[in-house]
């Protein structure tokens, strides 16, 4: 891991993502979290002020080891526990089955091998869990697409890892989930080719087993 990821990037994504328009999404995807909790790259923190009274503790996983210094200052100011670890999310030593709860933001544009975490998440996830996330990724208007796959490589380069054409829902699908909520749209104040969010709340469909199929193209 490089000077740029690990020392600079991490300082950068804190700034770019504190404003309001982030925290009334973490705080509104967040109100219905409960339970035994993981986070998938925790990052900063910036969601832990967000949970419910009602989460005392949760664990993180974070590939970057350049966050501590920011998600330390977080969960100081936190009355939740946290057990933060750095790991990837492609390979999570959690037993089977752990989590009522599994919370990724802004995280799935980035793993290189997302459709390997998405089988993590659902193997760590309870039954009756439900996995919350919000993303952004491929637009569903093909002039924003365009420009998406045009900067997808600047974007790469300059989002440490991050990529803006991620079907993040046929993702997720693909993975063996069913979603009890799906939201697309528009983020305020964010340029269009990186500002389409998906919101939403999945739940495990048994029938799929967890089993994760092609990555759609645009990844």
């Amino acid at each position: 891991m490089g000077i740029y990821s690990r020392h600079i990037f991490p300082w950068l994504m804190n700034r770019a993502m504190s404003g309001d328009n982030f925290t009334n999404i973490r705080r509104s995807l967040l109100a219905d979290v409960q339970g035994m909790t993981l986070e998938i790259g925790f990052g900063t923190g910036l969601n832990l002020p967000h949970y419910p009274s009602s989460i005392e503790r949760i664990t993180t996983v974070d590939v970057n080891p350049g966050m501590g210094p920011l998600a330390g200052k977080q969960a100081e100011q936190s009355p939740i526990q946290v057990d933060w670890r750095v790991l990837d999310s492609e390979s999570l030593p959690m037993d089977d089955e752990t989590f009522d709860s599994v919370v990724s933001t802004w995280t799935l544009c980035s793993i290189p091998n997302v459709q390997g975490a998405i089988g993590e998440i659902y193997r760590v996830l309870k039954p009756d869990g439900r996995f919350f996330f919000v993303e952004h990724g491929l637009s569903n208007e093909p002039d924003v697409q365009k420009w998406q796959r045009r900067l997808n490589p600047v974007q790469k380069i300059i989002g440490d890892g991050c990529h803006l054409t991620r079907d993040i829902a046929a993702l997720i699908r693909l993975g063996g989930f069913r979603f009890v909520e799906l939201e697309r749209m528009y983020m305020d104040k964010v340029p269009r080719i990186g500002g389409y969010l998906y919101r939403g709340i999945a739940a495990r469909s048994p029938a799929t087993g967890g089993s994760v199929a092609k990555e759609p193209s645009n990844s």
